[in-house]
């Protein structure tokens, strides 16, 4: 409906622009009735006639909505009419969206024309009442997620309808690792896939659709995107249009797949946000209402979405509060290590720094479990012995720490893997590993078996071969 449609409709709704800072902007209504309620949709024109779309953030007095903005504020006037639609922030939902790269308003960004569907849903939702069948789930057997990924099938099994994090710093290959799930779990499994892209590089973005386009996977994935160069209040939402498509295919009664790359930047945008609607921040320099907003995201992942969700670590702390509250909710963490990345280890996720609630006998069966459990011993064991090397040299060790460390080594090389979506970079071409085959490998070289051959026979290999 556009603005004049809606000022004739109910010419009642209609406020005026008192202030704009950055992204927050004020709108000051006649009286306290026609105020809108929150995460109302409130337009606006900008001087050179660009439609300015707006969410309600803060009721104020004087009868004053306080909105933040979902794309450039530039050339804002005072007194600029606004006008209050009555109605929250819907999106178009349809499987016509998959193959699409939208924004957070549900407008195409890939110039393939308008999205054909009259199908929209609001983007926010109430948590509390959303509705569950606990009993038809708690008697459910937990269905293992095939990865191809040797590191992840091993000691991060992913559980359909579980939430797992790709835990690293800049440049560590959070966005690789996550392109190469998706890469693989939608080549193998006949789900459908949502990828959010919260805050990232643009860059990022377009080599991504790129890549699902040749792939052939493109028809398969619904993409959501809120950049870097968007304002907080498009890359703090777009969290929830991408929840919003998850929940639409899951309510098909497909499996799901949701991949958030990067929860941080919402965290982030979240702050910015705070900042500017004049809230006092926390000691540690975040919102007030950081563990709410992370509440809010993940309680509405339920059922059958699988999450995938990258998360930056500033300046490698992972004890960083917003990645503190983000853990908190996450059936597995795989934490990716710089020393690990540094020496080529890739994917650089560290065995011992990483943990999974999936990795039991009840879910992944004792052989699984065993290996698992064998190979986190022998990596804490190598720990050790690395630092006695490194000042005494191989040869002083006793011929079981020996042999222990020889092995802990290729294991470690073993478990790297040539991926797909770095075929471009790396020369080698993406192996995919079934996990009996991860399996088999990891017990000849555990038992012996092996021991013969030069660790580098292990490095960015897929099966070993008997």
């Amino acid at each position: 409906m556009s603005e004049a449609e809606q000022s004739k409709k109910n010419p009642e709704t209609i406020g005026r622009v008192v202030a704009v800072q950055g992204p927050v902007v004020d709108v000051k209504f006649d009286a306290i009735e026609h105020m809108p309620d929150m995460h109302d949709v409130v337009l606006t024109k900008t001087y050179d006639g660009r439609e300015l779309t707006m969410l309600v953030a803060e009721h104020l007095e004087g009868n004053l909505a306080r909105c933040v903005a979902l794309s450039a504020t530039l050339n804002l006037q005072r007194n600029a009419k606004a006008v209050a639609t009555g109605e929250s922030l819907h999106i178009p939902i349809g499987d016509e969206l998959f193959g699409r790269i939208i924004n957070v308003m549900g407008q195409p960004l890939d110039g393939k024309g308008p999205i054909n569907t009259d199908r929209r849903v609001p983007i926010h939702k109430d948590v509390s009442k959303i509705e569950m069948n606990v009993s038809r789930l708690s008697g459910a057997r937990p269905e293992i997620v095939e990865t191809g990924i040797k590191i992840v099938d091993l000691l991060f099994p992913v559980v359909q309808g579980s939430k797992t994090g790709v835990i690293g710093g800049a440049g560590c290959g959070k966005t690789v690792l996550i392109s190469e799930l998706i890469h693989n779990i939608v080549e193998e499994h006949d789900g459908a896939c949502v990828f959010a892209g919260i805050g990232e590089r643009i860059r990022e973005g377009n080599e991504l659709y790129h890549e699902f386009r040749e792939a052939g996977i493109l028809d398969k994935v619904m993409m959501a995107f809120g950049q870097m160069d968007e304002p907080p209040g498009a890359r703090f939402n777009v969290v929830q249009t991408g929840i919003t498509l998850a929940e639409y295919l899951q309510s098909t009664g497909r499996e799901v797949l949701l991949f958030m790359d990067n929860v941080f930047r919402f965290v982030q945008a979240g702050a910015e946000i705070s900042t500017l609607l004049g809230r006092t921040p926390s000691e540690t320099g975040y919102q007030p209402t950081l563990s709410s907003e992370v509440g809010d995201v993940h309680e509405r992942i339920k059922g059958s979405i699988s999450a995938f969700e990258a998360v930056y670590v500033p300046a490698d702390d992972l004890t960083d509060p917003a990645v503190v509250a983000i853990f908190s909710y996450l059936d597995a963490v795989m934490v990716l290590s710089r020393e690990r990345t540094q020496l080529g280890l890739y994917p650089g996720i560290d065995p011992l720094a990483s943990s999974c609630s999936n990795l039991d006998a009840a879910i992944v069966g004792q052989r699984h479990f065993d290996l698992s459990q064998e190979v986190l011993r022998i990596f804490t064991k190598y720990d050790e012995l690395r630092r006695i090397v490194a000042v005494i040299g191989i040869d002083e060790l006793s011929k079981a720490d020996r042999t222990l460390y020889e092995r802990a080594r290729k294991l470690q090389y073993f478990l790297t893997q040539p991926m797909f979506v770095a075929e471009a970079f790396t020369g080698r071409k993406g192996q995919y590993v079934r996990i009996g085959e991860t399996l088999d490998s990891i017990e000849m070289i555990i038992d012996g078996r092996v021991d013969g051959r030069s660790e580098d026979d292990f490095y960015m290999i897929g099966k070993v071969e008997a």
